[in-house]
């Protein structure tokens, strides 16, 4: 097996290499954006473009990668865009989502994240909204580096676009299924079609269940599992050739439970420091190891959420120009309960938990105005009102780390944006944006334990972002473009335990800006076979908002949000399609990144550090450490993801399918210098066999996932505090921690 190991890691790496030195979009032809004649259309820049057009660093990826892949999870995209980093957590809620080294470290309400996601162009409140299983694909648009002058203050550091499959002129229907190993089983559908020449429909759901990969010893119930259900429905009417009006419905529901293994203990480690509470003895049976997979929790710990919205959506021509107005409204549910001692000792310190529920309701209203997109002069006018609630009832106990409280956030924004593309001179162009947005916010807090106390306040803040990006195209599938933006995050509270006299005084945390710089190469070669592109980047943020820890004498966490100073990343995105025949594609995508502080001279200690790993104690004041120039977190050096697919003929009507898909990620920190807390390389390899039908109306295929077992993990904690300040490292295991094996199939009709 390791001579195999080592002649496949070779001969992946050896390929890597020569595909790199060829940089292109990581795309799959066959999407359902493609055109008949290859062209992969977007709305990158909120009007249909062919991607390889658009100024900007954006990967497009198919439902066919996203099964090579494995990807049946929003958390699973990190597998197939490199410079996009998701670190889960113990619910939904406290995971984050970056690119290119940024994202938003928080656990707050009101926070808005650094990376928008969005389905159908409606964005979602809570990124938490996103972590289930994805909907019925079309395809998914990942834009890196700043977008906030299309898209506002919740992209700056980019978005996800998820587009979701609209109605068909046709009758169609389509069933897809998956079935593996370790007992997890999931199934979608969409039907859709014409109810009359004027009216059309689709309607699609989703099923997935999983038990997980974790077992609590103390009920021998499985845990780290999932179980949702999804379903989506759109009416579409055209009344005429000049308008269509596009009606959505969704709702969703599901549940995870929650296990968080321990893999190292130091010595002397005792559940509150209490002498007798060792290991042993509150997680009877438990074998502590880099492989544990068992945890003793008395508490059943998980999640519960429910949330439903919908969309208005008017196409109109009005004239030679286009109005497009979007109507939105969301709410959404998640319950949280925490065995936060993450024992079953039979003490009040093995009982400790954590309850809490997110509440929060969004309602959008955009309009958009765009002229001729064949025009030497092209324009697109906007405005956008987004109203969002959100509510945190929270409690904590009752043995330590007390918490009671509820607190509410609400904003409202109005912007307005403009973009125009100008021609000044034959095959060169040039693009200018510009939005200016205005943001009130308020918000209340009441602590029914210490401190207790009631406060509230608000705050409002106008600004403005923009964009210039010049294109000069050496051909008709060879351009090159050199942009720069701005981005920004509004400013916001700090609702989280804790909150004092102190915290209200200080006002809300000051706003997060970005200035960054694109540089790019899109091109296609030899008949469009090879699709070739390579973005360089470098970026800087100022008074950057994130999740500071802050440990109190008695070994208790609190978190704080803060501006944390100065973060620059800079790098390289290559991402590369070759298609030589229609039997054989690859496809690459590789991100080089060096994200790093830049000024962050007073960042909080992280459990157990020392003088001499930099930790300063100052009389009087929390001990602190000086992270300027240091790598940021969740910004790996060095991350790739390789796909091939190979389906020879069989017969006149079968084709064989061969799947192949590498991914590789460099060491990354997920706490700045934090021993602990840091996950060395690794490498995943994921192989399919199969066979479909020529026309692609069935298909059936073996996979295996995590061919050689490789252990990572997505995210590791220091909880030394609840330990008597001794070594312990709390992991959540990702979906592939093991190798796994399974069947999936589709139909299309």
């Amino acid at each position: 097996m390791t001579k195999l190991r080592n002649t496949v890691a070779r001969g992946a790496l050896a390929l890597a290499l020569t595909v790199a030195a060829q940089p292109a979009l990581a795309q799959d032809q066959s999407a359902a954006a493609a055109t008949d004649n290859g062209e992969i259309i977007v709305t990158a820049q909120k009007r249909a473009e062919n991607v390889q057009q658009v100024p900007l660093a954006v990967s497009v990826l198919s439902p066919n990668q996203l099964q090579a892949a494995g990807v049946r999870q929003f958390q699973d995209l990190t597998k197939l865009a490199p410079s996009l980093t998701i670190r889960p957590a113990e619910h939904p809620v406290n995971a984050n989502v970056s690119l290119r080294g940024v994202g938003t470290f928080a656990f707050g309400i009101g926070v808005e994240p650094s990376v928008a996601v969005l389905v159908d162009e409606v964005p979602l409140a809570f990124q938490a909204r996103a972590f289930t299983d994805l909907p019925d694909v079309e395809r998914i648009e990942v834009l890196r580096g700043p977008q906030s002058t299309l898209y506002g203050k919740s992209a700056s550091a980019g978005l996800i676009n998820i587009i979701t499959r609209g109605p068909t002129d046709t009758f169609k229907i389509r069933v897809n299924g998956t079935a593996t190993t370790d007992n997890e089983v999931g199934a979608n559908f969409s039907v859709s079609g014409p109810l009359s020449e004027q009216l059309g429909y689709v309607v699609s759901g989703s099923y997935a269940r999983w038990e997980g990969n974790v077992t609590n010893l103390f009920n021998n119930q499985k845990v780290n599992g999932n179980d949702t259900f999804n379903a989506r429905g759109k009416l579409r009417w055209e009344p005429s050739s000049a308008a269509k009006i596009t009606l959505t419905g969704n709702v969703i529901r599901g549940s995870t439970t929650v296990g968080r293994p321990f893999i190292r203990f130091g010595a002397n480690a005792a559940l509150r420091g209490v002498a007798g509470q060792t290991p042993a003895v509150t997680l009877p049976g438990v074998t502590v190891s880099e492989l544990n997979r068992s945890i003793s929790n008395n508490y059943p710990a998980s999640t519960r959420y429910n949330g439903w919205g919908g969309n208005l959506r008017g196409d109109f021509e009005l004239g030679t120009h286009s109005l497009v107005s979007i109507t939105s409204y969301d709410k959404f549910r998640l319950d949280d309960f925490l065995d936060q001692d993450d024992t079953s000792a039979n003490t009040a310190n093995g009982n400790n938990i954590q309850v809490g529920t997110f509440k929060s309701k969004l309602f959008t209203q955009e309009f958009r105005l765009l002229s001729p997109g064949d025009q030497p002069f092209r324009y697109t006018l906007g405005a956008y009102f987004a109203s969002v609630r959100f509510d945190r009832p929270f409690s904590r106990g009752p043995a330590f780390s007390l918490a009671d409280w509820t607190a509410y956030s609400k904003s409202q924004q109005l912007a307005a944006f403009v973009q125009a593309d100008w021609e000044f001179m034959p095959n060169a162009t040039l693009t200018g944006g510009a939005r200016i947005q205005n943001e009130k916010i308020r918000y209340a807090f009441t602590s029914r334990a210490a401190p207790v106390g009631t406060w509230s306040g608000n705050a409002s803040d106008t600004a403005a972002t923009w964009r210039a990006s010049l294109k000069y195209e050496f051909s008709s599938t060879v351009n090159a473009f050199a942009t720069v933006s701005t981005g920004y995050k509004g400013q916001t509270y700090d609702l989280t335990t804790g909150f004092n006299n102190n915290r209200a005084a200080a006002g809300p945390i000051k706003p997060e800006k970005s200035r960054d710089i694109e540089v790019g190469i899109r091109s296609q070669l030899f008949d469009r076979k090879v699709t070739l592109n390579v973005t360089l980047f470098d970026t800087v943020y100022r008074n950057l908002q994130a999740q500071t820890i802050e440990t109190l004498a008695d070994g208790t966490a609190n978190f704080r949000l803060t501006n944390v100073g100065k973060l620059g990343t800079k790098g390289v995105e290559i991402d590369t399609v070759i298609r030589p025949s229609d039997t054989f594609n690859l496809s690459g995508s590789f991100a080089i990144l060096d994200a790093k502080y830049l000024d962050f001279p007073v960042a909080p200690c992280f459990p157990l550090q020392t003088a001499a790993q930099g930790c300063v104690t100052v009389p009087g004041q929390p001990t602190r450490q000086n992270l300027t120039g240091e790598r940021a977190v969740q910004a790996p050096e060095f991350k790739f993801s390789i796909g091939a697919e190979y389906t020879p003929a069989l017969t006149d009507n079968l084709r064989g399918v061969v799947q192949a898909n590498w991914q590789h990620t460099s060491s990354v920190n997920y706490v700045a210098r934090d021993p602990e807390a840091f996950q060395r390389a690794y490498s995943i390899v994921n192989l399919g066999l199969g066979v479909r039908d020529e026309d692609r109306k069935w298909e059936v295929t073996a996979f295996v996932n995590n061919l050689f077992n490789q252990q990572y993990f997505p995210s590791l904690a220091n909880s030394a505090g609840n330990w008597g300040n001794n070594q312990a490292t709390q992991v959540l295991l990702p979906r592939d921690f093991m190798r796994y094996g399974g069947v999936r199939f589709s139909l299309n009709y």
